[in-house]
């Protein structure tokens, strides 16, 4: 790069060469062929734009004009400076020496209004909005503005004059993916340096290449979950990209140091999130979530805090902070969030972005919550308290009326696990409870029926209800279950009904395999059939059982398998082993029924996504 020098360098510089500038013509110089002396010329940009780094806003965009504030003499400024702060500083970081009151030079009194400088301008536009037409008092009605639009309104001109009408230009079809003529299904892989997004084509035997970048995320990548987008994460923040075969960028979204990004189910916003060192060693790390509009790449609502506030329930995500903290609910409108917190369950509404009826459902001791998948019903657990004389109970509370549907109390509880049916038609709660001597426990089902009258419920124990539970799936859209129990390497597999033919509302077991090397469960997505799988320890043992017919439709092994993934129309199954190991990396593709159709060996084979989406949304 040119070192750049000041103008009177240049002419200091003419002077002791006897070179008298006035006379020289610039326009005459011409560079040598082929030579740039490292300065990018304008057509060099459209090469060098997919690889230069995102960029932040410049100029005054976290700037903004707070107008109509009372007019103070100088004795009254601070209190008035400390009010403002007060205002505004609940909405984001306002910058060290970021608020400015100019005075009246004649008499030193405020003008009226002031200048509050943010961190980001996400922060000054959501003050925009958050506090124009805020009331201090009956005579001061905020009026506020971004810095950049008073220049922008300075510049309308006086006479109208009508807009220019632009030609309509269509966007790209971001669902052509759907129109494949031989209708199949995309996956994204990620090995090495290089993101691949691949069509399955099983009647080649082989995947055909869609499109490859390199160094296309420094993290991982994410389809969306309806399979508009695809997600990746760099060091300034997150970007979605789509298109029948360029994948173009379409939106991004600025977040410093992202780690861990979530979509909402209906893909209308981007839930990112990053954590940050202290700068004091004694402090926590601190926390930054925001929400974003997808479409329009606007930051709805951001939150901070330090880390032990996000990471109460769930998994650990990041620097142990619950992912994904904010949990979606009210089915594919995304209507509703909310958040586990200490003896509260905080439920946001996405119209205002603020806690419904402004207050938090205060619940001593809650542990853990979740939604339905189709109605906006939450079910929570709270543990038992007092040291046992208050039962540990599970309810179903409907959502935004906070009414409880319905309580089960539940005695000796050592742990408690929820499972919603994909339709919210049934909710399985896992049991895990002491036995009279306290030395070990035992396990049994809570069955809810949430679209029954009165949400019956029916309790289930297995056979031996001694045996431990590895593992439990609903069957997609379905009323039967499978259930994983007893001791390793040769546990038994169970599958059972919620329905009968006699008793329809009697649960029932359908039969019990015994002896399996499996220790996950997964259910095709359009049901009757299931993968029992045996990855990591179980080095990839895998078992096609048709649930319809009782019978197992073949065997196979995929080696030290560590992940499995069905496609969305039920047809294939990927297994695949990513770089946790380092021998094997690579995915195979299956047939619903179990036959090996290809391999693809991959070294440095870090992740692999199959388009997971729900075909009832089109």
């Amino acid at each position: 790069m040119v070192e750049a020098i000041s103008m009177a360098e240049i002419e200091e510089r003419a002077n002791r060469l006897g070179v008298d500038l006035s006379r020289l013509d610039l326009d005459s110089i011409t560079l040598p062929p082929g030579e740039d002396f490292g300065i990018i010329s304008d057509d060099d940009e459209d090469v060098l734009r997919d690889e230069e780094p995102m960029q932040f806003e410049s100029g005054f965009g976290n700037v903004i004009v707070v107008d109509n504030l009372p007019v103070v003499p100088p004795e009254k400024f601070a209190k008035l400076e400390g009010v403002i702060s007060k205002i505004y500083g609940q909405i984001g970081t306002i910058k060290k020496n970021g608020l400015w009151m100019p005075k009246n030079p004649e008499n030193q009194k405020s003008v009226g209004y002031c200048f509050i400088e943010y961190t980001t301008p996400e922060e000054a536009e959501l003050a925009r909005e958050k506090t124009n037409g805020y009331k201090l008092d009956k005579s001061h009605i905020f009026i506020v503005n971004l810095f950049d639009d008073i220049d922008k309104y300075m510049k309308v001109p006086d006479k109208w004059a009508p807009p220019e009408t632009k030609p309509y230009t269509p966007g790209e079809n971001l669902h052509q993916w759907l129109m494949d003529e031989k209708a199949r299904d995309q996956f994204v892989i990620r090995a090495g340096s290089d993101t691949e997004v691949m069509w399955n084509d099983p009647r080649q035997l082989k995947p055909e290449l869609v499109y490859r970048r390199t160094f296309w995320t420094e993290s991982f990548v994410q389809w969306s979950p309806l399979g508009t987008y695809l997600a990746t994460v760099h060091r300034q923040g997150a970007a979605v990209w789509g298109g029948a075969n360029t994948f173009n960028r379409l939106k991004r979204y600025a977040h410093p140091q992202v780690k861990l990004i979530d979509f909402s189910p209906g893909e209308k916003y981007l839930v990112t999130c990053s954590s940050h060192e202290p700068s004091n060693p004694r402090d926590t790390q601190k926390v930054v979530l925001n929400i974003f509009d997808v479409r329009t790449e606007k930051s709805m609502r951001d939150f901070k805090g330090n880390a032990d506030e996000f990471g109460i329930g769930g998994a650990g995500g990041v620097s142990g902070i619950s992912w994904p903290t904010f949990r979606w609910g009210g089915g594919k409108d995304d209507r509703y969030f909310a958040r586990l917190g200490r003896n509260m369950i905080s439920v946001y509404e996405t119209e205002t972005f603020s806690l419904i009826d402004k207050k938090s459902i205060k619940v001593d001791s809650v542990m853990d919550f979740s939604w339905s998948p189709a109605d906006p019903i939450l079910a929570l657990f709270v543990p038992e308290l007092g040291g046992g004389n208050q039962p540990a109970r599970v309810s179903l509370v409907q959502i935004p009326g906070k009414e409880e549907l319905r309580q089960k109390n539940l005695f000796s509880v050592s742990d408690c696990q929820m499972y919603w049916q994909s339709n919210g038609d049934y909710l399985a709660v896992k049991v895990d409870r002491y036995t009279k001597t306290k030395k070990s426990t035992y396990t049994g089902f809570e069955l809810f029926r949430i679209k029954e009258r009165d949400i019956p419920i029916e309790v289930l124990e297995l056979d031996n209800k001694n045996d431990k539970i590895i593992a439990f799936a609903w069957e997609p859209k379905g009323h039967r279950f499978a259930v994983i129990h007893g001791d390793s390497p040769r546990p038994d597999i169970s599958f059972y009904s919620m329905r009968t033919a006699q008793h329809t509302g009697r649960v029932s077991k359908l039969t019990t395999l015994k002896g399996k090397q499996a220790n996950a469960l997964f259910w095709s997505p359009a049901g009757r059939f299931i993968l029992l799988a045996g990855l990591k320890g179980f080095n990839g043992q895998l078992e096609f059982y048709n649930v319809d017919e009782l019978e197992t439709m073949a065997t196979g092994e995929h080696f030290m398998a560590t992940d499995v993934e069905w496609d969305p129309t039920g047809r294939y199954v990927a297994t695949s082993v990513t770089s946790v190991h380092e021998m094997e990396n690579g995915f195979n593709i299956w047939s619903f029924s179990g036959k090996l159709l290809y391999r693809i060996p991959r070294d440095h084979f870090f992740q692999m996504k199959l388009l997971l989406m729900n075909f009832e949304a089109y």
